[in-house]
């Protein structure tokens, strides 16, 4: 079973390993009775070992007890750099890297590929490009098992020099210690109404263990609430219910309605060992319902890493590993067949997938505009944000949301209130409090649901929310109905949704400016048939609460 690391769920950097794919193979015959000559030759080979097992402090550890017997060797030194940068130490690997180079410009030719990784996360463009290229060059033989990943990099800074010579008209701020920490905060998701605002974090909280694969605290789910009297975000909380618990607990996304939360859990009974897919929902006292698994077709015995839901919810997008996947980790969509059962998952396909992972998806309360993280595509370094949108069940070509949504480093997760000025993030760029932090984006200037995401004149577009409840008028209760809403003529149908078994609940989102016929004919009650109009709030989300009443005939 293939295993990645879960944007949402673990820490990870922008560039990979320079790993023992990237490098030559060494004459076995070389290396023979290595052991039995002693000395520093033995303790190269056992660091090599240690490195390539991923205990990088006990492989830098030996190099420097080598370095100490030969303090001017620049191989050594650069194999003491290359473990600094996968310690995520990188003024130190950086130090070193550069020092090797100034002793021996030669003694190591991933010495320049390093150096090209380095500059490039310190925004050294030109720099970098200089020490990519020289690695090409002088790869000699591992040229071609090298090309395309040094050809990626390369595109990478090219298009970070692009799009930051644009930069696109949003302004990026840091949310603060309201919501951040100096721990790991990420994956912050938006209700439609922009009032609630849910995240996962690695400080302190219901657990008080450290993970034993990282070293940091595992992760809960946390909330803040919108401030309508003050306009601001109130601190953060851990979330209330059943959601958290002893181990990871991750949050993946908030369905629009602000009703239910979608997680990744790993639950070591269950029969995937990869991860699967739990929906929580929210209860009349405003507390979370214990976790749910999704069941299949969603989960597989692969991992599935999270899901969101659209407006209506009738489509189900999550990412997953499954076969039929062309990377590590695709997008897949799944229609609702009834209130319980799926229709079989479809692959969003490669003009949306690549042989990267995929995921970090957010559909947008217009119902076709989906976003997700990407370094397949025309990443600016590691992980950018992408949009693609479903026109006529065909996926447009990702683009790239630009810089300075979009960083030379791991920038995840956008979602984006219904009235489409305000997004979320989640990066690690400089600046920030510690680890990934949560930015709010002003998109003001910047419309991110149009084609060209360009400002117009009349504002363009805004999306809008109608709810209510569907009460059975002679039990007082609320009950199951299908609401389908037209056109003014009540000729095209422009949505539809079902409200909620027991509760009566109807969420749907629909442009505002407009007046809608809202029909709702449930068998062995009297039809409703009501013309809605939806005018276009001066501020903040536009809803529309409309309750129906059901009587039987």
């Amino acid at each position: 079973m293939k295993k990645i690391m879960y944007l949402f769920v673990f820490s990870m950097f922008v560039f990979g390993s320079i790993s023992a794919q990237e490098k030559p193979v060494e004459n076995k015959e070389n290396k023979q009775n290595v052991f039995d000559k002693g000395g520093d030759v033995a303790k190269m080979v056992l660091a090599e070992q240690k490195f390539f097992a991923m205990d990088y402090k006990g492989a830098l550890d030996i190099y420097k007890d080598v370095l100490s017997g030969k303090p001017s060797d620049a191989n050594v030194i650069f194999h003491i750099a290359e473990c600094y940068y996968e310690l995520k130490q990188l003024k130190e690997a950086r130090e070193n890297a550069e020092k090797s180079r100034s002793i021996d410009p030669k003694a190591n030719v991933y010495n320049s590929l390093l150096l090209g990784k380095l500059y490039q996360l310190e925004d050294m463009k030109d720099e970098a490009l200089v020490e990519y290229n020289a690695f090409k060059a002088n790869a000699g033989s591992n040229k071609k098992i090298e090309e395309s990943e040094v050809d990626k990099y390369i595109l990478q800074v090219n298009t970070a020099k692009e799009l930051m010579a644009n930069p696109i008209d949003v302004v990026v701020e840091n949310m603060g210690d309201v919501i951040n920490s100096e721990f790991e905060d990420k994956a912050p998701m938006v209700s439609a109404d922009g009032k609630t605002l849910i995240f996962t974090s690695q400080r302190h909280g219901k657990s008080s263990a450290l993970n034993p694969d990282d070293g940091m605290y595992f992760e809960d789910i946390y909330i803040s609430r919108w401030d309508t009297l003050k306009k601001t975000w109130g601190d953060a909380e851990l979330i209330p219910g059943s959601l958290n618990t002893e181990g990871q607990d991750a949050a993946t996304s908030i369905s629009p309605d602000g009703k239910q939360i979608f997680l990744f859990k790993n639950d070591i009974e269950a029969e995937s060992r990869g991860g699967d897919v739990y929906v929580s929902r929210l209860s009349s006292s405003g507390k979370w319902g214990a976790p749910k698994s999704m069941g299949k077709p969603i989960n597989t015995t692969f991992a599935e890493l999270g899901a969101c839901i659209s407006p209506d919810g009738k489509t189900l997008y999550f990412v997953s590993e499954r076969q039929g996947s062309l990377g590590n980790a695709d997008i897949w969509m799944v229609k609702r067949k009834t209130r319980t059962e799926w229709e079989k998952p479809v692959n969003l396909g490669d003009v949306v997938n690549t042989t990267e992972d995929d995921a970090g998806i957010f559909l947008a309360p217009d119902g076709k505009t989906l976003f997700f993280t990407s370094k397949g595509h025309n990443s600016m370094g590691g992980y950018d944000i992408f949009k693609t949108v479903n026109e006529g069940g065909k996926w447009s070509t990702p683009v790239n949301l630009g810089y300075p949504i979009n960083t030379i480093y791991n920038d995840f997760c956008f979602s984006l209130s219904v009235d489409a000025k305000t997004g979320y993030i989640a990066s690690n760029r400089k600046g920030g409090l510690g680890g990934r932090d949560v930015y709010k984006v002003d998109l003001t200037n910047y419309m991110v649901l149009e084609k060209d995401m360009k400002k117009k004149v009349d504002g363009g577009p805004v999306m809008a929310i109608l709810k209510g409840d569907v009460f059975d008028a002679g039990a007082g209760a609320g009950m199951e109905a299908e609401i389908v809403v037209y056109d003014e003529t009540g000729a095209t149908k422009v949505g539809s949704t079902n409200s909620s078994e027991g509760s009566g609940e109807y969420f749907l989102t629909l442009l505002a400016g407009k007046t809608y016929m809202v029909k709702i004919d449930v068998k062995g009650f009297k039809a409703v048939e009501e013309k809605v109009e939806i005018k276009a709030a001066a501020e903040g989300a536009t809803t529309i609460v409309k309750h129906y009443l059901l009587y039987k005939k």
